[in-house]
């Protein structure tokens, strides 16, 4: 606990003797809330805070906006999704609904999946084993779970999984989580919702949340330094200097919260800094490979696995959303390590990677590259969320609000759609519905009153 100041004690002592502390009723032109994070739960809770005719304002520690959704349309000519690319479960899922009136465009995922298996393309009966290992693997998981929370490593059915265990890992594990399985909560595992379908915009995710912003008041190149909230408000200090408001939604990612990078006053109860330390970013990071006249032979955005002797393979999405840019996508331990090595050992995987599956004349037909390197960024450092075995409570523990003044969001605050925008998005409206509520600027509706039954005569 900090030892409080004369600044501070005579701020509290004000508020008890003399009603609103500080940020308890905003000045003119002052916020109501203040937004930390300007990615897809830090817009979702300003809108939402928007909508209901209060005043937010998000500060945002980089250049743009979005976070992990980061559409790069300058290296290629065309939209590259940095991070986050995909629109889980598009018939629920909030960015699809509000898609419409943004003119973008979302479009449906091709049906199903290819495998490589070596050079050549697998039988579908091939396939339909590689598909039915996925289930199993999923449900042993799923059964685990249920008794107690393993690594999700020591749940999976060795005997079923046969010579597709490594490719059952990549995909469940580095590919879906950003961790490998010896690294997951089973518990976490079993809990989150299935992604069964899949759709993207075609002008970039990143590019939606961008247009999704467009109205509201964000503040970038304002790295938050630290939030106090001894009185009844909270006092938010920035690289420019200090703001007050009624409350704050904190959405950055986890990592950052547990590097200390912003400091809480008071300190951050242990339940958590615990919470934190048991939701890790993983590794998750593209390979982006410029391949004309389509040598690879695949459609727009085939997605396609291999048999995996190993930890050394990855993702491919060809020629995303029509284009001659095929990604290579790679993550966990092998990932983590690949990306620590820069850019030019990254794109020498990927070239060799596809060689191997599609033949030496690939190499010769690469024209542009690049890559990304999330646990690089500062203010990211990594990719989506992952409970560790014995960890999953943590995502409940977060949502939680601190002091009654600070509210959590993000991927990681979400139980069901823990590391995908969707639940990022979910997460900061449902955090900014809870702000207002505390402070009674969201009215629940009065029951009807319930009439007494007529007597009959």
């Amino acid at each position: 606990m900090p030892i409080m100041n004369r600044r501070r004690f005579l701020a509290a002592a004000a508020a008890s003797a003399a009603g609103p502390a500080f940020g308890a009723t905003p000045a003119p032109g002052q916020p109501d809330f203040i937004v930390i994070g300007a990615g897809a739960a830090g817009i979702a809770a300003a809108r939402r805070i928007a909508g209901a005719g209060r005043r937010a304002l998000v500060l945002e520690a980089s250049d743009r906006i979005g976070g992990r959704c980061f559409t790069d349309t300058r290296t290629f000519g065309v939209p590259f999704d940095r991070g986050a690319h995909w629109i889980h479960i598009p018939d629920i899922n909030p960015l699809a609904k509000l898609t419409p009136g943004t003119g973008l465009q979302i479009n449906s995922t091709p049906p199903g999946l290819k495998v490589r298996i070596g050079r050549r393309s697998a039988r579908e009966g091939e396939t339909e084993d590689y598909l039915a290992a996925l289930v199993r693997a999923s449900r042993a998981i799923g059964d685990a779970a249920r008794k107690a929370d393993i690594p999700c490593s020591r749940a999976l059915p060795t005997k079923e999984l046969q010579d597709w265990r490594s490719s059952v890992e990549f995909v469940l594990g580095p590919y879906a989580r950003g961790r490998d399985l010896s690294e997951v909560s089973a518990v976490d595992f079993a809990r989150s919702a299935d992604r069964d379908s899949e759709a993207f915009c075609r002008q970039g995710l990143g590019t939606l949340v961008v247009k999704l912003a467009e109205g509201l008041t964000v503040q970038l190149s304002t790295p938050v330094r630290g939030i106090e909230a001894w009185g009844r408000g909270v006092e938010v200090v920035t690289s420019r200097g200090r703001l007050t408001a009624r409350g704050a939604i904190f959405t950055v990612s986890s990592a950052v919260l547990a590097a200390n990078k912003i400091r809480f006053e008071p300190d951050l109860p242990k339940r958590y800094i615990d919470a934190v330390n048991a939701l890790k970013l993983g590794s998750f990071d593209h390979i982006a490979l410029e391949l004309p006249g389509n040598p690879l032979g695949l459609q727009s955005d085939d997605l396609v696995f291999e048999k995996a002797e190993s930890e050394r393979t990855g993702a491919l999405l060809a020629n995303v959303a029509g284009s001659t840019l095929c990604v290579v996508g790679v993550g966990g331990k092998f990932g983590r390590d690949l990306a620590a090595q820069g850019e030019a050992a990254m794109v020498a995987f990927a070239q060799d990677w596809l060689t191997g599956l599609y033949g030496a004349d690939i190499k010769k037909a690469v024209r542009r590259t690049s890559t990304t390197r999330w646990s690089d960024e500062p203010w990211v450092m990594g990719a989506m969320s992952s409970a560790s075995p014995g960890g999953q409570g943590a995502r409940r523990v977060l949502m939680e609000p601190f002091r009654e003044r600070i509210w959590f969001a993000g991927e990681a605050v979400h139980e069901t759609l823990p590391g995908t925008v969707g639940g990022a998005w979910e997460s900061g409206e449902r955090a900014a519905e809870a702000a207002m509520r505390k402070f009674g600027m969201v009215v629940e509706p009065r029951p009807e009153p319930r009439r007494a039954p007529s007597r009959r005569r």
